[in-house]
């Protein structure tokens, strides 16, 4: 889809939108000599705090550019589904901003545990992770590939933390400083997504300063601003009985869960 061609479909989507919203539902009066059921535009634009005439050329499909904060905004009058208010930001920006969990019975972290769980008879690790790399949940392999992790405290439970304060991973990863390192800068990754999150950002803030202060590569990592997706990589380990093995790391996000991710691992043609 073309920048225009997105345009266009915002401003059809953002019209059909505001015409399903009474002014009831907003608390307006409807007034003797309204001709549709719906709101004007005139109406959008003062309850979202904006322009009615900017408002007017966002529905024309003219060349603007409305902020995350205004799309917000105009989800919070219209009364989006989070699901609806994904596909504004998609067309607007291309990307979703802060998403937010899809289904209020089962809460994102349940989710990761619940398909994680699918896998505890896996002969091979799979573990769930926050976007600040929290060990949510983890199979029974993972335990033998990587450390038991049951047996840290849930406030420490840090894929990051685990690499650079536990004796056992320089013994299991190989090649533990460029793992370490692409974590870190998978962190600073992570630093962009939660811009718009302060409890998020407050609590990396201090995790980095801390780590900072634990390792001086962790420091010099991150100071290099080093930046990687989150993506399809191998990674070599010892494993204490099946000797040397190298694993394809399989990174799963869906929609639910995000942004935390569940990681897969399969063994690599290197093996």
């Amino acid at each position: 889809m073309t920048q225009e061609s997105s345009r266009r479909e915002l401003a059809r989507f953002l019209r059909s939108r505001r015409e399903r919203v009474t002014p009831a539902d907003v608390g307006l009066p409807a007034g003797p000599r309204r001709r549709s059921s719906g709101l004007r535009r005139e109406e959008v634009a003062v309850l979202a705090g904006l322009s009615p005439t900017w408002y007017t050329y966002l529905e024309q499909g003219r060349d603007i550019h409305p902020s995350a904060e205004v799309l917000d905004s105009l989800a919070r009058v219209l009364g989006l589904t989070e699901d609806e208010r994904r596909y504004m930001h998609l067309l607007a920006h291309g990307q979703v901003s802060k998403p937010r969990p899809l289904a209020d019975e089962v809460s994102a972290e349940e989710t990761v545990r619940r398909l994680v769980a699918l896998s505890e008879d896996s002969p091979y690790p799979v573990y769930g992770m926050s976007v600040l790399a929290d060990i949510i949940a983890w199979n029974k392999a993972t335990t033998s590939y990587y450390a038991d992790f049951g047996g840290i405290p849930p406030e420490r439970r840090n894929m990051v933390r685990w690499m650079l304060e536990a004796p056992e991973a320089k013994q299991r990863l190989t090649d533990w400083a460029e793992d370490t390192r692409d974590i870190v800068a998978r962190w600073r990754s992570a630093n962009a997504i939660l811009e718009h999150a302060p409890e998020h950002t407050e609590r990396l803030r201090r995790l980095v300063a801390e780590f900072t202060a634990l390792s001086p590569a962790f420091a010099r990592w991150w100071d290099e601003h080093d930046v990687r997706e989150r993506r399809t990589r191998t990674r070599r380990f010892r494993h204490p009985e099946l000797g040397d093995l190298t694993m394809r790391l399989i990174v799963v996000q869906a929609a639910d869960f995000a942004p935390s991710v569940v990681v897969f691992h399969a063994p690599s043609q290197e093996s």
